[in-house]
């Protein structure tokens, strides 16, 4: 069967114009599935019997299925979803006070390796489609949508497991989706993907013509301490790394958000917070610092609070923007780096 939900609006278009349908079809379903929500072809009221009997012969509009579902105590939901073929992702909705965040999962695992986070401890074992990518929106939309208060997701970012941009091509397709009127309808300054320095694809995402948001996951002032806690770095230095920074924000005309991630006698020190103020200087860019959430299988130790807004003070008196990220969800493992799809989790 084939889903609607692997589709952009063009490439449905396209899709059904090649097998001797009307342009305009396209259209139709995309507003009966992302306005509407609809979860039957039979509901299509204003689709003939003969395409909605075409529909039901040869495509479906199924969402992933909640294997677990977790709610912490500051309202944060972590799901553990099961995928048709068995596979489960964890996907979580965070409450702002401007808005619902849904922080998006977009592989089976992930390869990247970085010795501080939890989702590498599963390696990968595929990319996500696009029905896989949107469905994560989609369950999370029918959760709210039980609380009555007529609300859906506002804002996503990908910085689930795995790593976007090693699945480009469907976060990409995914991406247009969020943001065309006729699908999610969310602005694009409201979505933000996450990379941990893929370089030939932060040159390719900022030639996309979008105005998506981009995280840089850095974590280090340099290579010496980059190199021991990101593997990625070994391929991509982070001197490649800062050059496709300031080809992405000349091109795109967007900043950028360096994401870094305190970890205690590592790259918290005073000194750290100077070299990164300095790595950073003639960019646009500004930096989110994240407090270390434990891992058990996992070395590392959380700065402790004095160094971690010393670290914060040290980048502002060096002209350096940064703030720091407020946290969800630790009681569930929801919080940064902590996603790893555990499936002995129970319902909380």
């Amino acid at each position: 069967m084939i889903s609607l939900y692997n589709f952009t609006l063009p490439k449905l278009e396209e899709h059904l114009v090649a097998r001797g349908e009307k342009k305009y079809r396209a259209t139709q379903l995309f507003k009966w599935i992302y306005e509407k929500r609809v979860t039957s072809f039979d509901e299509m009221s204003d689709v003939s019997k003969k395409f909605r009997d075409v529909l039901n012969a040869e495509y479906e509009i199924k969402k992933p299925s909640i294997f677990v579902k977790q709610t912490s105590k500051d309202g944060t939901i972590k799901l553990l979803l099961e995928l048709e073929d068995g596979n489960k992702i964890e996907t979580v909705l965070m409450r702002y006070n401007y808005g619902n965040v849904a922080c998006v999962t977009s592989e089976v695992g992930c390869n990247m390796g970085c010795s501080f986070c939890a989702s590498g401890l599963l390696k990968k074992k595929r990319a996500l489609e696009v029905k896989e990518l949107v469905g994560q929106i989609l369950v999370l939309d029918d959760l709210l949508a039980l609380e009555g208060n007529n609300e859906r997701i506002s804002h996503v970012v990908v910085m689930g497991t795995g790593e976007p941009f090693d699945n480009y091509d469907n976060v990409m397709d995914f991406i247009r989706i969020l943001n065309h009127p006729y699908g999610f309808a969310i602005g694009a300054r409201h979505i933000t993907v996450s990379t941990c320095g893929i370089v030939p694809k932060i040159y390719d995402y900022a030639k996309e013509g979008l105005q998506i948001n981009l995280a840089i996951s850095l974590h280090a002032p340099n290579n010496e301490i980059r190199n021991r806690i990101m593997q990625i770095n070994h391929t991509y230095p982070i001197e490649k790394v800062m050059e496709a920074v300031k080809y992405y924000e000349k091109t795109a005309g967007r900043r950028v958000t360096f994401e870094y991630i305190l970890l205690k006698g590592i790259n918290d020190s005073k000194e750290n917070a100077i070299k990164l103020a300095k790595l950073i200087k003639g960019t646009l860019a500004y930096v989110n610092l994240i407090p270390y959430n434990s891992v058990n299988e996992m070395k590392y130790s959380r700065s402790d609070e004095k160094s971690v807004h010393q670290f914060l003070d040290t980048l502002m008196k060096n002209g350096v923007t940064a703030t720091i990220r407020k946290e969800f969800g630790t009681d569930i493992d929801a919080a940064c780096g902590q996603l790893r799809a555990k499936n002995e989790q129970k319902e909380i």
